[in-house]
């Protein structure tokens, strides 16, 4: 059971037998066995937190303190299901651009470290730090780069609406584009999708966004160039066949009766048709698009396809479309951050999606995704650029405003590796809704 320690009975140095949290249990201030320093003390105070929680007492002299991932307690239960996909991740050796931050901790399974997260989900306060995000998150070359590539994309969608002749040439030179501005700035271009900075254009925002997660996973699993530009391609037309949908069915936010929802699913078939018929790419660039609603068990659209029997280009574009869409605000909703979104692909439980894509995207994205927005307990605020297969709760981060208040800039902060620095962790995820209203 938790109980209440008051700030005035804190100490700098004082330990306690159990993890130490504030706002009501929501995010962890230190491990247990770890020292109390004057930068938690002060964060309590800068945030006008009057008690913090734990379910342990003060403790003296020697205290085991775990290496471990992670030393948080079960908060929030993340779906028992996920745990067969999670684990699986361990039994395969990491890439190479992972090992390369390795610190030579031991490992811990990562559905052990999922079970052990603190809960982040609630937005508990907003701190000073966080309004400070604007001023950092400033519109650079990199985002001219992204809004382009939509905009061209939603251009060409505008000529294939009208009936115009469509050329594969302009989609290819945009998937080219699209992969190397991944190449020299993934976390950056993620990061965009993650904080859904493009409030129009949504058919081509959604198509370049799965594109780029797309490629991202496709480039994780080592396919070849020329295959990584077929998954490109597939996933900036999977949703082309909309074109061909009325609009009343597609901007309608009800529910859809049987004849829309007919219409609405005739997507996928008329995309293959432009994708092959019009665009003259190969079957196999149209069948990705086409099949990207099939589910892994079956009960997809539009042919029922089961298994490995859905291509493998469709079944990356089905978990990065997803991934997206939950991810982008809607109308009816608001969006999720990017560390609740991968806890839902998690708990699917071989249900839509290919777990062995899921693991995949697991490994190359991690559990707060590259491109996140993270509150650390010192009350730095840095954005994941890099995460570690066997530690998916300390990524490599780097600061975009540091525990003082020093704004860094285009990518001027320092590059920390969590699995290295131990005195860190991350205290929650930031959701843009903190930062945008005074944007």
């Amino acid at each position: 059971m938790l109980k209440k320690v008051y700030r005035k009975d804190l100490a700098e140095g004082m330990r306690f037998s159990a993890n130490v949290f504030f706002d009501d249990g929501a995010n962890m201030l230190v491990a247990k066995g770890v020292p109390l320093k004057a930068r938690e003390l002060d964060a309590l105070d800068r945030w006008k937190i009057p008690y913090v929680l734990t379910a342990g007492s003060v403790v003296t002299g020697d205290f085991p303190v775990s290496d471990s991932v992670d030393e948080v307690v079960d908060l929030e239960e993340v779906d028992c299901e996920a745990e067969a996909v999670v684990d699986e991740i361990e039994k395969e050796p990491a890439p190479a651009h992972v090992k390369q931050f390795s610190s030579g901790q031991e490992k811990k399974k990562t559905s052990d470290a999922l079970k052990e997260t603190p809960a982040i989900d609630e937005l508990a306060f907003t701190s000073e730090q966080i309004l400070k995000l604007p001023a950092v998150l400033v519109q650079d070359s990199v985002y001219e780069a992204y809004t382009g590539l939509i905009t061209e994309l939603d251009a060409i969608y505008s000529q294939l609406k009208e009936g115009s002749e469509g050329k594969s040439r302009a989609i290819d030179r945009l998937a080219t584009n699209l992969l190397a501005l991944i190449q020299t700035n993934r976390s950056e271009v993620v990061g965009f999708i993650l904080g859904g900075e493009i409030v129009d254009m949504d058919l081509a925002k959604s198509s370049v966004n799965t594109a780029i997660l797309s490629t991202i996973i496709a480039t994780h699993l080592e396919f070849p160039r020329h295959r990584i530009m077929q998954v490109a391609i597939a996933a900036l037309l999977h949703d082309v066949g909309m074109l061909r949908v009325p609009d009343a069915i597609v901007r309608k936010e009800g529910k859809l009766d049987d004849g829309e929802l007919y219409a609405m699913r005739s997507h996928a078939n008329y995309g293959y048709k432009i994708i092959v018929n019009d665009l003259l790419y190969p079957d196999e660039v149209g069948k990705a698009a086409m099949h990207h609603h099939e589910r892994w068990d079956g009960t997809g659209y539009p042919a029922g396809l089961a298994g490995d029997r859905i291509e493998l280009i469709a079944r990356i574009i089905s978990v990065a479309d997803a991934f997206e869409a939950m991810v982008s605000p809607r109308s009816w909703r608001d969006s999720m951050v990017g560390y609740l979104a991968m806890k839902n692909l998690l708990s699917d439980n071989c249900r839509r999606f290919d777990p062995e894509v899921i693991k995949a995207m697991i490994q190359c994205m991690g559990i707060f995704p590259i491109g996140s927005l993270v509150l650390l307990n010192n009350s730095a605020i840095a954005r994941v650029v890099e995460s570690h297969r066997e530690a998916p709760l300390r990524p490599v981060l780097r600061i975009l405003v540091d525990e003082f208040g020093t704004l860094f800039p285009q990518n001027e902060g320092e590059l920390i590796d969590l699995l290295v620095n131990r005195n860190l962790f991350i205290a929650r995820a930031i959701d843009t809704a903190e930062y945008r209203s005074i944007a």
